[in-house]
């Protein structure tokens, strides 16, 4: 249910974007808009994971610069079957972290360097099985196209306000109001379907994601810090480039700007109630990991100590 309703809003989303063109320049112009489009796509899909790294500062880690994390998510890409993803960290006090690439055998995985300050052990692996979910859905290519034609929209209303519409349609019934209330509204449109779409993906990875984990509760502890701390730590990045907050596992953005009053997050109080039902269905009760399963995630690969935060706290 969660992909037809994904291919419907992305469906509602290129017809937005052809509208836009035809009414700024006919049926020509919407062939041109849906050419532009994509080429867009085009180009996104093979190099967006590397300009969304590069506008984080991300840098590649490995076995030797950061042995633990490596270690968790070669751990937890077994268990999801997955391919090794490429693990990038990001110096960036604010926790947070998501996941990128046109599929999973070209994915990549960013973490802060506040995430893996602030977070234990458990709750760091709930936030990595969450992103290596959204690359088993393969959530990465489908953010990737729906930010492309949203961006795109944006770009051709502007283009319309300039030009008022294509000339049939300013002497036809539409008119020039007409013309100039749809460049006007599509935007705000194309930002509602991108919303929905990105809800939609998110309630699907925390789903799987805590099955990937095999603690629902270890990632709705993480989803509470992660939230608390984002309203009161800049991601400076996340700031200057609002229409990639999307990408990550909570709004990085501080809700100082307008950005946040349309969302692309459920709220995350929904969030954690949805992953404790999760829980109580597996047979999980209670919001504190108990001792035996504390000690059983301590005995993997990554924290072999018993320890329950790695080296970096």
């Amino acid at each position: 249910m969660n992909y037809l309703r994904t291919a419907i809003l992305l469906a509602g989303l290129t017809a937005l974007f052809m509208g836009v063109g035809y009414l700024i320049g006919g049926q020509s112009g919407a062939m041109i808009a849906l050419l532009v489009a994509a080429a867009m796509n085009l180009v996104s899909y093979w190099n967006a994971d590397k300009l969304v790294l590069s506008m984080y500062g991300a840098h590649e880690v490995d076995e030797r610069t950061a042995p633990d994390l490596v270690a968790m998510v070669r751990d937890l890409a077994g268990r999801a079957g997955l391919p090794m993803p490429r693990v990038y960290l990001m110096d960036n006090p604010q926790p947070n972290a998501f996941a990128t690439g046109r599929n999973p055998e070209h994915a990549a995985v960013a973490v802060t360097s506040g995430l893996l300050n602030m977070l234990t052990h458990e709750e760091a692996a709930g936030v990595i099985a969450h992103e290596l979910a959204h690359v088993k859905n393969h959530d990465t290519l489908t953010m990737t196209i729906t930010a492309t034609i949203a961006g795109a929209i944006s770009m051709l209303a502007q283009f319309g306000m300039f030009f008022g519409g294509h000339r049939d349609n300013n002497n036809s019934g539409v008119g020039l109001i007409g013309t100039l209330a749809m460049v006007l509204l599509a935007p705000i449109a194309a930002m509602l379907v991108q919303m929905a779409i990105s809800r939609t993906r998110e309630y699907a990875a925390d789903h799987m994601g805590a099955q990937i984990v095999g603690r629902p509760q270890w990632l709705a502890s993480a989803l509470a810090k992660i939230d608390s701390a984002a309203h009161a730590i800049e991601n400076v990045p996340a700031e200057r480039n609002p229409a990639t907050a999307h990408l990550f596992i909570v709004n990085p953005l501080s809700g100082l700007r307008m950005d946040n009053l349309f969302s692309t997050h459920p709220a995350t109080e929904n969030r954690i109630a949805a992953l404790q039902q999760l829980a109580a269905q597996m047979g999980q009760g209670g919001g504190r990991t108990g001792q035996r399963e504390q000690a059983a995630y301590a005995s993997g690969p990554w924290g072999g100590s018993g320890r329950t935060r790695g080296p970096w706290g």
